[in-house]
């Protein structure tokens, strides 16, 4: 009853040939139903391939622009302070008097952690890692160490430009990483080491 309804309608023939070109059916109610099977293509029904138009003159080289890639962040040191810090702090904790600084070792030990990549110091603190400091090393003016202990590991100091000090605190291989911040700063890589002080 909707083909009585419809004068003409077609239908597209699917079928995935590439050599062939697509006919439809086509249904009329006065005529006998007319198919037209796939045929060759035709040299009317094949386009030609269109030029491209070049607005410039093609004898000019071509400059492109030369985007600088950010470099790729490698870490050089990530990780928190020295456990060596902890366990010392934890054995002179059974004094009262030293029950203070044993709670902030507990804090260092459990959350702060460093890093140090070829792009940036970055420094992360807090229960859940919230507190972030971030600086680039142009902006370091100079690096100090303290040793702590026999030597085993330290706090590095770390005076920026605008006289700010971030005092980084029981730092493993402080050594080492107070000559990468001097180095990648483009400074003189001589330390500037205090005696050794307590804990």
């Amino acid at each position: 009853m909707a083909m009585a309804a419809a004068t003409t309608s077609s239908i597209p023939i699917l079928f995935p040939t590439t050599s062939l070109s697509r006919q439809t059916l086509q249904f009329s109610p006065n005529s006998p139903l007319k198919l037209s099977l796939f045929t060759k293509p035709t040299p009317k029904s094949i386009r030609p391939p269109a030029k491209l138009r070049v607005s410039s003159p093609t004898n000019k080289p071509i400059t492109t622009s030369t985007s600088t890639k950010p470099k790729e962040e490698t870490i050089f040191f990530d990780g928190g302070a020295h456990y060596g810090d902890l366990m010392a702090n934890l054995i002179l904790g059974f004094t009262l008097l030293w029950l203070p600084l044993t709670l902030a070792a507990v804090f260092r030990a459990f959350y702060l952690r460093y890093r140090f990549t070829n792009l940036r110091v970055t420094v992360i603190s807090g229960l859940t890692g919230q507190d972030r400091s971030d600086f680039s090393y142009s902006v370091i003016k100079d690096v100090q160490v303290v040793p702590r202990f026999i030597g085993e590991w330290g706090d590095v100091i770390i005076t920026l430009k605008d006289g700010t000090k971030v005092d980084l605190r029981s730092v493993p291989k402080f050594r080492e990483i107070a000559k990468y911040c001097l180095s990648m700063a483009q400074k003189p890589v001589v330390l500037k080491e205090k005696g050794v002080k307590g804990f």
